[in-house]
């Protein structure tokens, strides 16, 4: 019969032959690509084998301007915007696509930047917050979430601006969302509408109500 020490060994060997386990078990394997440096980001990791990396030129018209890039293939638009053009009013927030903070107008459609190859956009038209208004010369959509108190902390306000003149202009060409679709696909203005197609945009602040307020308010002035 085991003593109280032979018992208390046991009960240590155990946990430490089980820690071990699941700290095998759980640690992911290090590839090739990833074995000389593991916290390397995909960006960061060569394209070639011999480590260089996929380059392309771009070109391509930026709020009005033309723009001719030289760019490793595997840039996303955001980054290309906020890196390269240094137009850094476009946000990077999840950088998965889930918060739209980094939603752009790209040939009259909203776009999440950053799930957007730079390269896929070649001969495209961008616009960005900065080429939609600037002070001094605000866009009806600029002016209305500043009178609507559309924001609180700022970070998702360009993405939800961006969306909201692109929301306007949908609705103007009759594109139907999953609520107006509800309603023999025909586009109505209303805040279920808007908050339908507003939803890819989210507002950690939750100013939710003021920011259809503020389309509501552009919305009128252009009917």
């Amino acid at each position: 019969m085991e003593g109280p020490g032979d018992l208390e060994m046991s009960r240590r060997g155990l946990l430490f032959g089980s820690a071990a386990t699941v700290a095998m078990t759980t640690v992911p394997f290090a590839g090739p690509a990833q074995a000389t440096n593991p916290q390397a980001t995909a960006s960061e990791r060569p394209a070639m084998p011999d480590g260089t990396p996929v380059m392309s030129t771009l070109s391509f018209t930026v709020n009005g301007t033309s723009h001719t890039l030289r760019l490793d293939t595997r840039t996303t638009l955001l980054d290309a915007l906020r890196e390269h053009l240094r137009l850094t009013g476009t946000k990077k927030g999840c950088d998965h696509g889930q918060c739209g903070a980094c939603t752009v107008i790209v040939d009259g459609r909203r776009l999440n930047s950053c799930l957007s190859l730079a390269v896929m956009h070649e001969g495209g038209s961008v616009t960005t917050i900065e080429g939609l208004g600037r002070p001094g010369d605000l866009h009806p959509m600029q002016a209305a979430f500043v009178k609507h108190d559309g924001y609180q902390c700022g970070y998702c306000t360009p993405g939800q601006i961006c969306s909201a003149v692109a929301v306007l202009d949908e609705i103007k060409a009759g594109i139907p969302s999953h609520v107006s679709a509800d309603l023999n696909a025909t586009p109505r203005l209303s805040a279920a509408e808007l908050r339908e197609r507003m939803s890819g945009n989210i507002c950690r602040c939750g100013a939710y109500s003021n920011i259809v307020d503020a389309i509501t308010d552009v919305a009128g002035r252009e009917s």
